[in-house]
């Protein structure tokens, strides 16, 4: 549930390892959202801060090759992904915590609707997901049938470990009905994978000149 940050691109490229520039504009995080008063209080000062622990923490380690280091259980396993802005045409990443269900790797909206990954996704469903380990090109599409949703938003909450339950209870307490609220304000997200990228483990990536350094 981290807040995305933006990155020129051109189509096509691997560029994970550039630097890029750190929005100057934060988006006001609406209170419609079914968190609790005190975490809906905290939204927009966590969306702020989470912009820059992104940009200069967790989006640089992950191009790295650093994902595994992200991977705790206070957190879970977080990955990095490339939309193309649905207005600027160029790359916004957003580290994201997430899991993988039947070979598709599914992410949570959670700050709604209004992020603005989700809604690049949307606009153009060819992304990019570097994972600890791997980048995949793939496909992305909401998840809206009733089951599938309710089953893959119980399952990547449970994966995101302590942050999950912090923001949203325990899901497995929870009842259908109650689960099926929350993934209407947080859509689901899966990626279904269209081709392996060079990342940063393989031959000459950044990770194996690291690696090679020590």
């Amino acid at each position: 549930m981290a807040a995305e940050i933006g990155a020129p691109f051109q189509a096509g490229s691997s560029t994970f390892g550039r630097r890029w520039p750190l929005p100057t504009t934060v988006t006001k995080v609406t209170s419609s959202l079914p968190y609790g008063p005190a975490m809906t209080a905290l939204l927009t000062p966590l969306r702020s801060s989470f912009r820059v622990l992104n940009h200069w923490v967790a989006a640089p380690l992950i191009r790295a090759g650093g994902g595994p280091l992200l991977s705790t259980p206070v957190a879970g396993s977080i990955l990095l992904m490339r939309t193309t802005g649905r207005k600027s045409g160029l790359v916004r990443e957003a580290p994201l915590g997430y899991t993988v269900i039947d070979g598709r790797v599914v992410v949570v909206a959670g700050y709604g609707r209004s992020a603005d990954w989700f809604r690049n996704a949307l606009a153009d469903p060819e992304v990019e997901v570097l994972l600890p380990g791997a980048l995949i090109a793939g496909r992305a599409a909401e998840i809206a049938e009733p089951d599938e949703r309710r089953a893959s938003f119980r399952a990547l909450i449970e994966s995101m470990e302590v942050v999950g339950r912090l923001t949203l209870g325990d899901i497995g307490g929870k009842s259908d009905t109650e689960v099926d609220t929350l993934a209407q304000a947080f859509p689901i997200l899966a990626i279904t994978p269209t081709a392996i990228r060079a990342g940063p483990f393989d031959p000459g990536g950044m990770g194996t000149r690291i690696n090679t350094a020590l």
